[in-house]
Order: structure tokens, then C-alpha cells, then sequence
């Protein structure tokens, strides 16, 4: 199914390490903040609206369920996302059993596109001075304009849902939040408490619990009247995992997160036997991944930076010395631009020129200090095995005497810590230098080590 965005303004290890990881990731998956009967419980959430920020949602709902609190509040600050994600939040709300209260905050904030429909989701809503709600026309996954027809869907169906969330608040809050989906409008927090669309402009937290005691609302089908006035204010954080998760729908780390992780591959591939390089490619590129299925993006774009890596892979197998490494670089930046900068492309998921100089520059330096590496490891004497050891230094252990092949002399040498039989052209005495020069065998071939040549026994 074709995702659909809403349009938005803004922004060597052991293996007993590995496994020390995974458990530490999967302690960050729980939440242990347990918060008193009658408190409010704190979420606080900035960035794009994303299924780790739905999750969250979905934690500190139940965990206010459980713990009988007297309200869950949210305070928000998001450009938008995807409708998919947003519809889920709205029915998480719709069947909270807890009094869900969100708080467009702080000052400067926004809740730009899906946002909007989230914040009218909410039992109750209130807004800090000078942040503005709205916005909230719907656009592809890639951040084009819809065609005709799905475009007028989307609207119709965004719409019936906005007549629904703001049923209770008058036909002056209904006909600006439709507008909000049909014409992209949007407002300051006067403009939506004039208009019925929040219940409060409130400095903070409390101020906004204190304005929002004795309020009326609809929890679940079932009327209630808030008791915020002094409540304990119980904060519930995100867990680590899921901040990573949420942190990963941003373009600049998208980016960053596929160029190290390809680069791991790379290694791995150019110097097979271990595992380390490749399984933190993988990570990588599956954090990369899933923060692209987060932004509206041009898969065009995606299918350049594949082609630059396999461009990089390329220069590693074929070693054409440098040029199909520039030409992967060179496609490498074109695919980040392309990526993210699609027409109608909402500003948080745009990525700019320098910071995409700075992805491409940096895996052009790493993967040129790869490849260089590699170069000098290939040019060095091997240092083990037979031919590790032409050019080793020994000493002779007994007087050399004329062996059966004529002209040549034959006795023991010791080398690298092991006796050898070996074999002169000239006779050598007990306790000279020999140098190594081949190997037959299990014989060594040696001379006497003249002045000039260096090492040491």
C-alpha cells in the first residue's frame, strides 16, 4: 500500500559483548516509572510522528490505566507524519480509559499536520503561547502532491475524521479543522482558543492543569470531569530503544547511518573471516532502513545511493585505482540530494547541500583510508607460512660440510625459534648469521649475512 504523508513545516568486540547489547537493548524496551493514584502521568515528545512515538503513546496510556491516574498528558511538538501512524494514535486515545489531555508546547512549538489531528484527538487540548497548530493537507510518501482522485479521498476521509474529533466543539472548531485538511490552514494559539478548537493557552504544565480543573470531557464514550489542580505531575519517559527508533526518522541520521553501515559491509567483504565489520553494517543499514520507511522520501534517490556503494564495491574488486570511487562519490551526493529533497518534500525531512557534502566527503575519506590500508597490507612481506620466512635471520647451529649435491655445503641453522636443515653454496662455521633466502620443503637455502642487510637473530 502506498504510504501516504501529511504535508508539515520544520526541521575487535566479543561476542559476549554482542550479547551484553542485545539485553541491555532489551532492558531499554521496559519502563519501570510507576507513578501514584491520582497523579498525572508526564509524556513529552519533539519530531516527526513516527510508530516509536504511537508506542510511546500506547505505554503511557496503559501505564495511566494501570496506575489509576487522574489524566495522561502529552506535550507535543511534531511537524507531522504519516496518516497510517496518526489514525492509530487517534484510536488509542479514542479507547483510553484515562482522561488524555495534549499540550502543544513549548513556546515555538508546533503541531503542524498530523499534529493537528492528534492534538484534537486528545480529551482535552491546550497550547503555550506563540505555537501555532494546522497545516494538515495530505501529500505522497515520496512529499508530492497526491494524484486527483487519491488526493480527494485522503481529504474526504481526514475530514470526516476532523468533523468527528471536534464534534464537541462547536461548528466554528469543526469548519477550521476541516480547513485545516482542505486548504492548509493554520493558527496561532489565540486563534484556536477563539475559535473552540483548545481549552487553554497555558505558560506551562501546571498552569494548564490548574485551567483545565472541573472541565467536562468524553473518556471512552463516557462523560467525567477533570481533576487536575494540583495533581503530582509524574514524568513518563520514553524508553532508550524507543528513542532510537524515533531519533532514526531524521534525514541527516538516515544518512549517516546507511554510509557507515554499507562502508562496514565493504569491509567485511574486502577482508572476509570475521563477523564484527559485517554485523555492524547490518545494524546499521537496518536502522537506516527503518528510518527511511519513516520519511517521505524519493525512492529514485534510494536506488543512486545503491548504485554509488556498489560503485565503492567495485573499486575494492577491481582496484581501477581511484575512478570508480570518485564516480561513486559523485553518485553518492545526487542520491542524498534526490532522497530527501523532492518537490513538496515537508521541511523536517529535507536534507541541506553542506550537510550532504559532509555524509558524502566523510565516506569518501573513510573509504579512501580503507582502501589505502588494504593497499599497504598487500605490499607488505607476509610474515607467516614458508614464504614469511625468505628473508628471516638465523644462526647456524653446527659447522656446514660439503653436501652429496656438489658444490653446495649442508647443516642446521635456527630461525624464528625452530631448527632447520639447511643448504649453502659456501661452508659456514657455528654461530654465524645466515639469511634465509628460499624454502624447499622442509630445507632451508640460506647465505651468510653480509653487513648491509639488516634484522637480527
Amino acid at each position: 500500500m502506498k504510504r501516504t504523508e501529511l504535508d508539515g513545516h520544520g526541521f575487535m568486540m566479543s561476542r559476549r559483548g554482542v550479547l551484553l547489547i542485545l539485553v541491555v537493548l532489551l532492558l531499554w524496551g521496559l519502563n519501570s516509572v510507576q507513578a501514584q493514584s491520582g497523579d498525572v502521568l508526564m509524556l513529552d515528545i519533539e519530531g516527526p510522528v513516527t510508530p516509536a512515538m504511537a508506542n510511546y503513546f500506547e505505554r503511557g496510556i496503559r501505564a495511566g490505566e494501570t496506575q489509576n491516574a487522574n489524566a495522561v498528558l502529552i506535550q507535543l511538538d511534531t511537524p507531522g507524519g504519516a496518516i497510517d501512524v496518526t489514525l492509530d494514535i487517534v484510536q488509542s486515545f479514542a479507547n483510553a480509559d484515562v482522561p488524555v489531555i495534549v499540550y502543544v508546547a513549548p513556546s515555538g512549538a508546533m503541531a503542524a499536520s498530523a499534529g493537528s489531528v492528534i492534538t484534537l484527538a486528545a480529551d482535552a487540548a491546550g497550547m503555550a503561547p506563540d505555537t501555532i497548530i494546522g497545516a494538515a493537507s495530505p501529500v505522497g510518501g515520496d512529499g508530492a502532491d497526491l494524484p486527483e482522485t487519491i488526493k480527494r479521498k485522503e481529504m474526504e476521509a481526514l475530514s470526516a475524521t476532523m468533523r468527528n474529533l471536534t464534534a464537541v466543539r462547536g461548528e466554528e472548531a469543526t469548519d477550521l479543522a476541516v480547513r485545516m485538511i482542505t486548504e492548509a490552514t493554520a493558527v496561532n494559539a489565540t486563534e484556536a482558543l477563539d475559535a473552540g478548537l483548545i481549552d487553554a493557552i497555558a505558560d506551562d504544565t501546571t498552569d494548564l492543569l490548574n485551567q483545565l480543573d472541573g472541565l467536562t470531557v468524553q473518556v471512552n464514550g463516557e462523560e467525567m470531569a477533570l481533576e487536575t489542580a494540583g495533581v503530582n505531575q509524574q514524568p513518563y519517559d520514553m524508553s532508550p530503544l524507543e528513542r532510537i527508533l524515533h531519533a532514526v526518522a531524521n534525514p541527516i541520521i538516515v544518512g549517516i547511518l546507511m554510509a557507515i553501515g554499507i562502508q562496514a559491509i565493504i569491509i567485511e567483504i574486502s577482508n572476509p573471516g570475521g563477523w564484527v565489520a559485517g554485523l555492524i553494517g547490518i545494524i546499521m543499514l537496518g536502522l537506516g532502513l527503518y528510518g527511511l520507511g519513516q520519511l517521505p522520501v524519493n525512492y529514485l534517490g534510494l536506488g543512486l545511493v545503491v548504485i554509488a556503494f556498489v560503485l565503492f564495491l567495485a573499486e575494492v574488486m577491481a582496484t581501477n585505482h581511484g575512478a570508480l570511487a570518485i564516480a561513486g562519490t559523485i553518485v553518492l551526493f545526487a542520491g542524498l540530494m534526490v532522497l530527501f529533497n523532492s518537490p513538496g518534500t515537508p521541511e523536517f525531512s529535507r536534507i541541506s547541500i553542506p550537510v550532504a557534502l559532509s555524509i558524502t566527503g566523510g565516506t569518501a575519506l573513510l573509504f579512501l583510508f580503507i582502501m589505502g590500508k588494504a593497499a599497504r597490507a598487500q605490499k607488505q612481506k607476509p610474515l607467516t607460512g614458508q614464504p614469511g620466512m625468505i628473508g628471516q635471520t638465523g644462526r647456524v647451529r653446527d659447522t656446514f660440510e660439503p653436501s652429496e649435491e656438489n658444490g653446495t655445503y649442508a647443516g642446521y641453522v635456527f630461525v624464528n625459534g625452530e631448527l632447520w636443515q639447511a643448504q649453502a653454496e659456501e661452508p659456514l662455521q657455528f654461530g654465524e648469521d645466515v639469511v634465509v633466502e628460499s624454502v624447499n620443503e622442509l630445507k632451508l637455502k640460506v647465505h651468510k649475512k653480509t653487513e648491509t642487510e639488516g634484522g637480527s637473530v
